[in-house]
C-alpha cells in the first residue's frame, strides 16, 4: 500500500486554510490514515470517480458497515457521482428502525444545488419517540448564514460565499467587518462579487486600492466564514449518523425492576469515543478530498473511437481518474507521460511510445475491454494523477508511421490482422493554454476496440524487444501476456515459478473464454439508442419563434467558444443571420477561428468588452458602428495583444479582472432601448464541454439570463449529448432552471447549419450583384464590400433580377404585398419599378417633371464639374422621393446609383463611402463611372459636396463628372424655393396636371383588377383625387366616426396625428405602439398591431428606420390625413390639442424602456419648443412652436401654461421647456415673477447663452412694461427701472460669456449633425437695447430737458464721464433733486453706459465686417441680416444722443472762434464715429457702403488727425487707420492725390519698429500683407521687411485666433482685397470692385446669378476677373499651398475650400488667386498645372 501523503495543491489558498500547527498535524494524521487504508487503482478501499462538477456540489454517500453479514464493509468507501448533482434529489434518508436493524448511519445524500439557490430548512430532531436529541451534537456556534438571517438583515446572505453578489460583499464588509464604507464602495465599484472575494490574495486587494490592514482583515474573515460554512453544512449532514449513534448508545442500556440504568460509564464513553472518532476521521478525509477536487479543473475525454471528433484539452487541467474494466464496452483508460525530448532521442521516444501502446492494446484485447491510452498525461499516483501535460511533437507523421510499421513486430503473425483491426491509429489532440490560446503540445491517444468478430477466443501474446547494453549484440526478445487487472495492465508470464506459471496460463485461458463470451453478449445486447426526440423540429420552432421562416427583423446575438478547424465550414449559417454581436471566447478566433472564417465573406468590426464602458449609448452606437456592421467582441482577449485589457486570461484571472466588463457590456447590449427583447435571438454555441462552475461562458450566460429575464430569447446549440449534459447541469445549479427544451444536442453542426439556412426567407436580391463600369462593362459587387459601405443603399444593374423569390410559390403574394404597401403610403422600393416593367403591367407613373429632371441629370452637354448638385423641391407627400428614385432606376446602367439610407451619417463618412463606390473594381485611374447619389431632405448638401470633392479629387479627371448629388428636399413652398435656388433644380407640388390624372385613373383600374380593396390605398387615392381636401376630410370622418378616443386605439391615433401634424418626419417605433396596445411577445403570438388597430389600421403605415439602429416605425399614411384627424377630434369635441398633448405626456406605456423611446421624447419636445424661422425655409417667424401657438389661439393662455407645466414634470431634466414657459409667462401673460422663476429653473438645469439671454429678456420686458405704465416717472419708479436695467445688463453679459463656450450642435437636431449657423449675439443685442431704452428714459426726465440747452449739455457731460453726477441737482426743485439723488445712487452704472455701448458697437462692426457665416441660405432672411438692421437702428439712437448736429457745431464755432486744435481733432473723431468710419472695420465697410464723396471726406478727416497729432508719433491705431483710408480712397478713386506706395511702406515700417511682431494689433499685420506682399517687379533690397512677410502672416494668424477663436467655428474670415496684376497700390484690388465686374457680367441686378457665380467658383473663370487678378504659381504640400519668392521667402497659403486640394498629401504644382483675410492669405480658384 502506498504510504505517501496526499499531495496538497500549492497556492496561497492552501496556506490560508491550514492556520495553526495543531490543525496541520491533525490533518496530516488523517491523511496518512486514509492513505494507509486504501489501495490505489483497485476497486476496494477509498475509490473515487472524479466528477467534472465542483465537489462541493456532488452527491456523497458514505455507507455504514453491514452488520447483518458479520463482515463490516469499509466504512470510508464512498461513491462520487460523475453526473452533475443538479440532477439528483435532496432526500436525506432516516434510519429504518421498524425492522430492528437501523439503516447505515453514515449514509447521506447531499443536494447538488448550490445552497444559495435552496431553501434553508435544517431538519429538526425527531421528538416523536419521546427521546430528545443529544445536546452534544449541536455545533459550538451557529453558521454565519444563520446568524445573518436571524438578525433580520435586509440582505439575505447565501451560505456559500461564491454565490454572493457585489451588494452582499459591500453589505458584509460594512456591517459585519466594520470596514470603512469608502473601501467597501471601491470594491463594489470594481464589481467585486463573492466569487472574486474568495479568490483574492493580499496583493490583489492592495492593487484594488484596499489598505494593507483591512486587506488582512478581509482575508482572515473570508477564511473564517468558509470554515464555519463547511462546519454548518457538515453538521446538518451528520444529523442522521448522530441520531443513530444515540440509538446505539440506547441499545447499551438494560432494564431492571427499578427502571432504566446505564452500564459502566467507561463502556459508554468508549462507544461514544469510537463513534466520534469515526465521524471526525470521515469528515476530515472528505474535507481533504473536497479541497483537492476543488482544485482539479476537469477536461472531458474525447469520445471513444471517434478519431475525427473536434476536441481540445487544456494544459494543467485533469482527466478523470483511471478505473478498471466495467462492462467491457465502457473504455478503460491509461495515462502515460513520455520522457522529455531533452532526455531521450526521437528514436527512443518512438520506441517508448510503441512499446507502451501495444502492451496496453494487448491487455485490452485479452481482457476484451475497450480502452484508450493517453500519452501526455501524468500517470503518477496522487494529486497530480491525470494532469494534462502534453508532448511537443516535431512531426505527427513519425508517430503514425511508427504505429503502422511496428505493429507486426509486437504480435504473432496469425494475430497481426486482428491486432490491426482492433487497434485504431493514433489520434492527436491539441493542448491549449489555460487562456484559450493554442500551444505546441499534443496528447496522443490510441483507442482499442477488441470486437468479438476479430478476437474470438484467441489469446494475444506480445513480443517485446529488450535493448541490449552491448552495442555489438542484437536486441533480445521476450514474450509477454498482458491482461487488465484493475486499472493496470499485468504480464501473466512474469512469474518465474513454473507451477505458478502453468496455473496462471490455465486460469487465463479460462478467463479469456469467459471474457470473450461476455464480450459477445455485450455486443449483441448493445444497441444505439434512438434520439429522444425530433430536435430538427425543435430547432425550427425556437429559431423562428414559431413562424414559417426566419424573420429579417430578428437580431442575432451569439456567444461561442473555440471551434475546431474541422467544423468551421459548418459555421457558415452565421453568415445568413442578421448578426448584431458575437461574444467570442476564443482568443485566436481572429486568426484561425470562427471570426476569421466569417470575415472572409462578411464585414465585422473587432471589439473588446471595455469599449462598451460609457454612459452615453449614442456615442457607443456611433463609435462602434453598431447595427451597421457586426460587432465581434473578444471576451477573453485576442492572441498577440500585449495590452492588459485585451490579452487572453486564464479563467481565474478572467473572473477577477474581466467579468465586470462583460456584465456591463451585456447589460448595455440587452437594454430594450437598444434592442427590443422580442426581436432578439441569443444563440449559445458550445463546441467543447464546460465543467467548471466558474467558467467565463457560464458567467456570461448568467449575465444574459439576468438581463433578459430568463431563457425566452435563448437557444443553446451543443456539439453533443455530453456537452449538453454538463451544460444543463451547470445552468441548473446556477440558475435553478431546466434548459433541456432550449437546447439542441442530437444534431450535428452540419445539420444545424443546413436547417437554419433552409429557414431563411426567399431572397429578394440576386446572389451575384453587378455595378456598371466603363465601356459598358460590369464588375461584381462582393457582399463584404457592400457591407463596408454602411450608409449607402446601392442600386445594382441587375437589381431584382434572378432572385429566389421569383421562383418561389409565394411570389404572387409577395408581388401583391409590395404594391399594396407602396400605394397605401409606404416607401417606394426597387421592386415597384421592376414589377411595373414586367409584361402585362402598366408602366410606373411618371410625373410631368420626370423628363426635366432626367435632362438635368443627363444633359446633352455633359457636366464639366467633378461634383454637381441637382435639387428636387416638393410638397410633403406628393411623390418627390418616388420621382427621385425613379430617376435612379432608369439610370442604373449609366451611373453607379446609391441612396443615403442612414440619416445619422456625417458628410465625411458618406464622402469616403462614395469614393469607395466610385473606385470599386477599378485598378487604374483612366476613367470612372460617375456616382448618382440620392439624399433625402439632407441637412447640408453644399458641405456634402465639398467633402466628396475633398475625398475623391485625386480621382477626378479634367472636365469630367465623378459624382452627381440628387437632393430631394421637402418644403412648404417648392415653387418659391426653386426660383431662389442657384443650383439646377425642378419642383413638384400637390397638384396634378390633366395628363397625370389620366395616368392615375388607368392605374386605378389595374389595381382594381389585381387587388380586393384598392380604395383603401389611401396615399394613391389622395393623389388620384388631386389632393382634394374634401376627399381627405370625408375619408377621415368616415373612418373615425365610431372612434373612442379614450381607448388604446384612439390614443395611438391621436398621438400619431399630433406628432405627424406638428413635427415633420415624426413617427413612433413599432415596439412603442405594441407596448401602448399591450401586445406581448408579438413574434410568438398571432396578434399584430394591424389586428389590434382594426378598422383604423388602414390609416397607418409601417416602415423601416435607420437611426441608431434599424427598426420598424409607424406613422399616418399622409400629412394631410394627420391634419384632418386633428381637425375631426376638435370638431367632434372628442379632444382638443391640449388634451391630446397632456395624454401623450402622461401615457406611461410610452416612457418605459423600449426601442425608439428616445426619439419619441425628442419629437415631443421639438413639438413643444421649436419655433418656425424664415431662415430655415418656414413661411414666418414665430415666438413659440406652432403647437403652442395653436393651443394659445384656440384654448387660451391657461392651457398653454398647463401643457408646458405638465411637460416640465415629464421631462424634468429638460432646460428648454422651463425656458419656453418663462417666455410664455413673460411675453403673453406679463407675469414676470413666474417668468423669472422658470427662467432661473432652466438655467439651473443647463447653463448656456440662450437661457441666460432669456433671463435677461425677462428683466428687459419687465423694465419696458414698467416704463410704459409710468406716465410720470417718480423717483421710486426710476430706482426700480435702474435696478431692473442693471440686472438685465448683468444677465446679458452672462449670455455673452456663455456664448463663447456654447456647444455648436443644435440640441433639437436628433441626428446630432447640424451645426449652429451663427455665434449667439443676442446677449450683446439685448444689453444694447436695455441701455438705449434706459437712455431714452433719462432723456425724458426733468433733469434732462431738451429745451434747456445747459441742462442737456451737463447731462451729456455726466454720461460721457466728463462731469460728476452730483452736479445735476443744484436745488432745482424737490422732484428734480429726488430724481438726481436716485441717479447719483446709480452713478457708476450710468457712467458706464456710453463706453459700454461704444464697445458693443465695435464688437458688431468686427463681427459683421471681418467675418461671414460659414453657411448662408440663399434668399432667406438670416439672423445676421435682422441683427444688422437692429444694430443699425440702435446705433442711430446712440448717435442722436451723444453727437452734435452740424448746426450745433457751427454755433459752437461762432461762440468760440479760437477752438484748440485738439478740440478740432475730437470733433473729427466724433464725425467719423457718426459716419461709422472711426475704426479699421468701419473703413473696410465704407468700400461698399459709402460713395466717393463720403470716402474723400473720411480720408481728409483721418489725414488731419494723423498729421496734427500732438505727440511725437501718431498713435498706432491712427496710423493704421490712415494707411487703410488711403488704400480705400485709392481703390474707389485711383487718381486721387494720396501718399505714394513707398511712403505708406515707410509709415508702416515705423510702426512695425515700435510694435514688433508679438503685438495684438491684428490690423497692423493685415496691412503688412497688403503692402509688403512680394512682387517680381520690385526691388527687395530697398525694403528688407519683405523677407519678414511670413513672420507678419504668422503674427496676423495668431492675433486673429486670439481675438476670434470663440466665434470662428460658425464664421470664417472675409477676403476684402485680392492680389492684382499691377504694381504699387494698384495691385490691391478690392472685393467691391470684383462684385461690380460680376454684376456687369450678369447684365442686371440678378442677385441669385451673382451669388451663384461666387458660390460655385465660376467667378474665377470670368474673363474680366482674370484680367484684373494675378494668378500665382505654387506647390501643394501636406494639404496646404506654398508659394516661394526669391528662393528665400516661402509663404504658406490656406485653400479657401478644403475640397480644392487633393487628398493623399500629393506634392503638385498649382496656380491660384490670392485673397487677403485678417486670418492670412487664402487661395481661390486652384488649378493643377499638370
Amino acid at each position: 500500500m502506498d504510504q505517501k501523503k496526499p499531495v496538497y495543491p500549492s497556492g496561497p489558498e492552501n496556506s490560508k486554510s491550514s492556520s495553526g500547527k495543531k490543525r496541520k498535524k491533525r490533518r496530516k494524521n488523517v491523511a496518512q490514515r486514509s492513505a494507509s487504508s486504501t489501495q490505489p487503482h483497485t476497486s476496494e478501499g477509498f475509490e473515487r470517480s472524479a466528477s467534472p462538477t465542483s465537489p462541493s456540489l456532488q452527491l456523497m454517500s458514505a455507507e455504514r458497515p453491514d452488520l447483518s453479514s458479520g463482515k463490516p464493509k469499509d466504512r470510508f468507501e464512498r461513491s462520487v457521482s460523475p453526473i452533475s448533482p443538479s440532477l439528483q434529489s435532496f432526500s436525506p434518508e432516516r434510519p429504518d428502525l421498524s425492522s430492528g436493524k437501523p439503516k447505515d448511519r453514515f449514509e447521506r445524500s447531499v443536494s447538488p444545488i448550490s445552497p444559495s439557490l435552496q431553501s434553508f430548512s435544517p431538519e429538526r430532531p425527531d421528538l416523536s419517540s419521546g427521546k430528545p436529541k443529544d445536546r452534544n451534537v449541536m455545533p459550538a456556534e451557529p453558521s454565519v448564514y444563520g446568524r445573518l438571517s436571524a438578525k433580520g438583515e435586509e440582505k439575505a446572505f447565501p451560505p456559500i460565499m461564491e454565490d454572493w453578489t457585489k451588494e452582499h460583499v459591500r453589505h458584509w464588509l460594512i456591517t459585519h467587518l466594520r470596514i470603512p464604507s469608502k473601501v467597501a464602495q471601491n470594491l463594489y465599484d470594481q464589481e467585486a462579487s463573492g466569487a472574486c472575494l474568495v479568490s483574492f490574495e493580499k496583493q490583489d486587494l492592495i492593487e484594488l486600492g484596499v489598505p494593507p490592514a483591512p486587506a488582512l482583515q478581509i482575508l482572515r474573515q473570508v477564511e473564517r466564514f468558509n470554515r464555519r460554512s463547511e462546519l454548518s453544512a457538515r453538521h446538518q449532514e451528520s444529523e442522521e449518523p448522530e441520531k443513530m449513534a444515540q440509538d446505539k448508545l440506547e441499545t447499551k442500556t438494560v432494564t431492571t425492576d427499578s427502571g432504566f440504568h446505564s452500564e459502566s460509564a467507561s463502556e459508554l464513553h468508549e462507544v461514544r469515543d469510537d463513534f466520534e472518532e469515526q465521524i471526525t476521521e470521515q469528515t476530515q478525509i472528505q474535507q481533504i478530498q473536497s479541497l483537492s477536487q476543488t482544485k482539479r479543473a476537469l477536461c472531458v475525454l474525447r469520445p471513444f473511437d471517434k478519431s475525427s471528433a473536434p476536441v481540445f484539452y487544456t494544459e494543467h487541467y485533469f482527466l478523470p481518474v483511471v478505473t478498471g474494466p466495467s462492462n467491457l464496452l465502457e473504455p478503460v483508460h491509461e495515462y502515460k507521460l513520455l520522457p522529455d525530448s531533452n532526455e531521450i532521442s526521437k528514436r527512443e521516444a518512438l520506441f517508448e511510445f510503441t512499446n507502451e501502446m501495444f502492451c496496453f492494446a494487448a491487455s485490452c484485447m485479452n481482457s476484451r475491454t475497450n480502452g484508450t491510452i493517453h500519452f501526455g498525461v501524468n500517470d503518477e499516483p496522487g494529486q497530480e494523477h491525470g494532469r494534462i501535460i502534453g508532448h511537443k511533437i516535431s512531426s505527427i507523421s513519425l508517430y503514425s508511421e511508427a504505429f503502422e510499421s511496428d505493429l507486426s513486430k509486437y504480435f504473432e503473425p496469425q494475430h497481426i490482422h486482428s491486432a490491426r483491426m482492433c487497434i485504431r491509429p493514433p489520434v492527436f489532440v491539441q493542448v491549449q493554454c489555460e487562456d484559450g490560446t493554442a500551444s505546441d503540445k499534443w496528447v496522443i491517444e490510441v483507442d482499442v476496440v477488441p470486437l468479438y468478430s476479430e478476437t474470438q477466443e484467441s489469446v494475444f501474446y506480445t513480443i517485446l524487444n529488450i535493448p541490449s547494453t552491448d552495442k555489438n549484440q542484437q536486441q533480445s526478445k521476450i514474450e509477454c501476456l498482458f491482461v487488465r487487472e484493475g486499472s493496470k495492465k499485468v504480464n501473466i508470464l512474469s512469474d518465474s515459478n513454473p507451477r505458478v506459471f502453468q496455473d496462471k496460463i490455465k486460469e487465463i485461458n479460462n478467463k479469456v473464454k469467459h471474457w470473450a463470451s461476455s464480450r459477445r453478449a455485450a455486443e449483441e445486447k448493445y444497441e444505439t439508442p434512438p434520439p429522444s426526440e425530433q430536435q430538427g423540429q425543435r430547432l425550427k420552432q425556437l429559431i423562428t419563434r414559431g413562424q414559417d421562416s426566419l424573420s429579417d427583423f430578428m437580431q442575432a446575438f451569439v456567444v461561442t467558444d473555440k471551434c475546431h478547424s474541422s467544423q468551421l465550414e459548418h459555421m457558415d449559417f452565421l453568415k445568413e443571420l442578421k448578426l448584431f454581436a458575437v461574444l467570442d471566447f476564443d482568443p485566436e478566433s481572429g486568426t484561425n477561428g470562427t471570426c476569421h472564417f466569417y470575415r472572409r465573406d462578411r464585414a465585422a468590426n473587432l471589439h473588446f468588452p471595455h469599449m462598451y464602458m460609457t454612459q452615453d449609448s449614442t456615442s457607443v452606437i456611433t463609435k462602434l458602428n453598431l447595427f451597421k456592421q457586426t460587432s465581434w467582441v473578444f471576451c477573453n482577449g485576442q492572441a498577440g495583444e500585449e495590452n492588459d485589457s485585451e490579452r487572453p486570461l486564464s479563467p481565474r484571472e478572467w473572473l477577477k479582472n474581466r467579468s465586470g466588463d462583460i456584465i456591463n457590456m451585456v447589460s448595455f447590449l440587452c437594454t430594450p432601448d437598444l434592442l427590443p427583447k422580442h426581436r432578439l435571438l441569443v444563440l449559445i454555441i458550445l463546441h467543447s464541454p464546460i465543467s467548471d462552475i466558474s467558467s467565463p461562458i457560464l458567467e456570461t450566460f448568467c449575465a444574459l439570463y439576468r438581463s433578459l429575464g430568463g431563457m425566452d430569447n435563448m437557444l443553446c446549440l451543443c456539439k453533443d449529448a455530453t456537452v449538453f449534459s454538463l451544460w444543463k447541469n451547470l445552468v441548473e445549479v446556477r440558475c435553478k432552471e431546466d434548459i433541456s427544451n432550449k437546447c439542441i444536442y442530437t444534431l450535428s453542426l452540419n445539420e444545424i447549419s443546413s436547417t437554419i439556412k433552409k429557414l431563411k426567407e426567399p431572397q429578394t436580391r440576386a446572389s451575384r450583384r453587378f455595378l456598371p463600369s466603363t465601356g459598358s462593362s460590369s464588375v461584381l459587387l462582393e457582399k463584404k464590400e457592400e457591407e463596408m459601405m454602411t450608409d449607402l443603399e446601392i442600386l445594382c444593374e441587375n437589381e431584382c433580377e434572378k432572385t429566389e423569390i421569383e421562383t418561389n410559390k409565394s411570389f404572387d403574394e409577395f408581388k401583391k404585398n409590395t404594391e399594396e404597401v407602396f400605394y397605401r403610403g409606404g416607401q417606394v422600393s426597387w421592386w415597384n419599378f421592376y414589377l411595373s416593367e414586367q409584361p402585362g403591367s402598366l408602366p410606373f407613373i411618371r410625373r410631368d417633371t420626370y423628363d426635366d429632371l432626367h435632362q438635368l441629370v443627363c444633359p446633352r452637354q455633359s457636366h464639366t464639374s467633378p461634383c454637381v448638385i441637382v435639387n428636387l423641391f416638393h410638397h410633403p407627400g406628393c411623390g418627390g422621393t418616388t420621382l427621385a428614385k425613379h430617376i435612379l432606376w432608369s439610370l442604373k446602367n449609366k451611373f453607379r446609383c446609391a441612396v443615403v439610407k442612414n440619416q445619422m451619417a456625417t458628410n465625411k463618412e458618406i464622402a469616403l463611402q462614395v469614393r469607395t463606390l466610385l473606385t470599386y473594381g477599378k485598378q487604374d485611374q483612366s476613367s470612372y463611372t460617375p456616382v448618382l447619389l440620392l439624399v433625402d431632405n439632407w441637412y447640408d448638401v453644399d458641405d456634402l459636396k465639398q467633402c466628396i470633392i475633398g475625398a475623391a479629387i485625386d480621382r477626378s479627371q479634367p472636365n469630367n463628372l465623378i459624382v452627381l448629388i440628387l437632393n430631394c428636399e421637402r418644403t412648404p413652398f417648392p415653387e418659391k424655393t426653386s426660383n431662389n435656388c442657384y443650383n439646377p433644380n425642378v419642383f413638384i407640388s400637390a397638384k396634378l396636371s390633366s395628363k397625370e390624372k389620366d395616368l392615375f385613373s388607368k392605374k386605378y383600374q389595374e389595381l382594381k383588377d389585381n387587388h380586393d380593396k384598392p380604395d383603401t390605398f389611401y396615399a394613391f387615392m389622395i393623389m388620384k383625387n388631386d389632393f382634394s381636401k374634401d376627399y381627405i376630410s370625408d375619408l377621415v370622418n368616415n373612418i373615425l366616426k365610431d372612434l373612442d378616443i379614450g381607448s388604446p386605439q384612439g390614443k395611438l391615433l391621436s398621438f400619431l396625428a399630433l406628432l405627424n401634424t406638428y413635427v415633420n418626419g415624426s413617427y413612433m417605433s413599432l415596439s412603442l405602439c405594441e407596448e401602448l396596445m399591450e401586445i406581448r411577445n408579438p413574434l410568438w403570438t398571432s396578434e399584430s398591431l394591424e389586428d389590434k388597430m382594426n378598422p383604423y389600421s388602414t390609416l397607418l403605415i409601417t416602415f423601416i428606420v435607420e437611426e441608431h439602429g434599424t427598426y420598424q416605425a409607424v406613422r399616418l399614411l399622409h400629412p394631410m390625413i394627420a391634419e384632418n384627424c386633428i381637425k375631426v377630434f376638435k370638431e367632434q369635441q372628442l379632444s382638443g390639442l391640449s388634451d391630446i398633448t397632456i395624454d401623450l405626456l402622461f401615457c406611461e406605456n410610452l416612457y418605459r424602456t423600449c426601442m425608439g423611446k428616445d426619439f419619441l421624447n425628442q419629437f415631443i419636445q421639438i413639438m413643444l419648443v421649436t419655433r418656425t424661422r424664415r431662415e430655415q425655409g418656414d413661411d414666418k417667424n414665430t415666438l413659440f412652436s406652432p403647437l403652442i401657438e395653436d393651443i394659445q389661439k384656440e384654448e387660451g393662455f391657461d392651457k398653454v401654461k398647463e401643457v408646458l407645466e405638465r411637460a416640465i414634470h415629464r421631462f424634468d431634466r429638460s432646460a428648454t421647456l422651463p425656458q419656453a414657459l418663462a417666455r410664455h409667462m413673460c411675453l403673453n401673460e406679463k407675469d414676470f415673477g413666474s417668468a423669472l422663476k422658470w427662467a432661473l429653473d432652466a438655467q439651473s438645469k443647463r447653463s448656456n447663452s440662450y437661457i441666460a439671454d432669456t433671463v435677461g429678456q425677462v428683466y428687459k420686458s419687465q423694465l419696458k412694461k414698467l416704463i410704459e405704465d409710468s406716465k410720470e416717472m417718480s423717483p421710486e419708479s426710476l430706482d426700480e427701472c435702474l435696478q431692473l436695467a442693471s440686472k438685465a445688463v448683468s444677465a446679458f453679459k452672462d449670455s455673452q460669456e456663455l456664448a463663447k463656450k456654447d456647444e455648436q450642435n443644435d440640441p433639437w437636431d436628433r441626428h446630432g449633425r447640424k451645426v449652429r449657423t451663427g455665434y449667439n449675439t443676442s446677449g450683446y443685442l439685448g444689453e444694447t437695447e436695455v441701455m438705449i431704452m434706459l437712455l431714452d428714459l433719462i432723456t425724458e426726465l426733468p433733469v434732462f430737458s431738451v429745451s434747456d440747452r445747459h441742462r442737456r449739455d451737463k447731462m451729456l457731460q455726466v454720461l460721457r464721464g466728463q462731469q460728476p453726477i452730483t452736479m445735476l441737482g443744484n436745488n432745482s426743485g424737490p422732484e428734480v433733486d429726488a430724481i438726481a439723488s436716485v441717479l447719483n445712487d446709480h452713478g457708476r452704472f450710468l457712467v458706464s453706459l456710453k463706453p459700454r455701448l461704444k464697445e458693443i458697437f465695435t464688437f458688431f462692426e468686427n463681427y459683421f465686417i471681418y467675418l461671414r457665416p460659414r453657411h448662408v441660405p440663399l434668399n432667406r432672411e438670416t439672423v445676421d441680416e435682422r441683427n444688422k438692421r437692429k444694430v443699425s437702428d440702435l446705433f442711430k439712437k446712440y448717435i442722436k444722443l451723444f453727437s452734435c448736429s452740424e448746426e450745433e457745431k457751427e454755433q459752437e464755432r461762432a461762440r468760440n472762434p479760437n477752438l484748440s486744435q485738439q478740440q478740432v481733432i475730437e470733433d473729427h473723431r466724433r464725425d467719423l464715429e457718426m459716419m461709422q468710419a472711426d475704426s479699421f472695420a468701419g473703413l473696410l465697410q465704407s468700400l461698399s457702403h459709402k460713395d466717393q464723396k463720403e470716402i474723400e471726406n473720411i480720408y481728409e478727416k483721418w489725414k488731419f488727425i494723423f498729421e496734427n497729432s500732438v505727440s511725437r508719433y501718431p498713435s498706432t491705431s491712427d496710423t493704421v487707420n490712415y494707411i487703410l483710408a488711403t488704400i480705400v480712397l485709392h481703390s474707389i478713386k485711383p487718381k486721387s492725390r494720396v501718399k505714394k506706395y513707398e511712403e505708406l511702406l515707410e509709415l508702416l515700417n515705423d510702426v512695425l519698429q515700435r510694435e514688433g511682431t508679438r503685438s495684438n494689433l491684428l490690423e497692423l499685420y493685415y496691412l503688412c500683407m497688403l503692402l509688403m506682399w512680394p512682387s517680381k517687379d520690385q526691388s527687395l533690397k530697398n525694403f528688407t521687411e519683405y523677407s519678414n512677410i511670413s513672420t507678419y502672416i504668422a503674427s496676423a494668424k495668431r492675433s486673429f485666433h486670439k481675438r476670434f477663436s470663440f466665434i470662428f467655428p460658425s464664421r470664417s474670415a472675409i477676403a476684402h482685397f485680392f492680389l492684382g496684376k499691377s504694381s504699387g497700390l494698384k495691385r490691391i484690388v478690392s472685393k467691391t470692385k470684383l462684385d461690380q465686374i460680376l454684376l456687369q457680367s450678369c447684365h442686371s441686378d440678378d442677385y441669385p446669378s451673382f451669388h451663384h457665380l461666387w458660390h460655385s467658383g465660376k467667378a474665377w473663370n470670368t474673363h474680366n476677373i482674370q484680367d484684373e487678378l494675378l494668378r500665382v504659381k505654387g506647390k501643394s504640400e501636406n494639404g496646404d499651398i506654398y508659394v516661394t519668392y526669391d528662393t528665400n521667402t516661402k509663404i504658406m497659403i490656406r485653400p479657401a475650400y478644403l475640397g480644392d486640394i487633393r487628398s493623399g498629401y500629393s506634392r503638385e504644382e498649382v496656380s491660384f488667386y490670392i485673397g487677403f483675410t485678417l486670418e492670412g492669405p487664402v487661395a481661390y480658384g486652384i488649378k493643377y498645372e499638370k
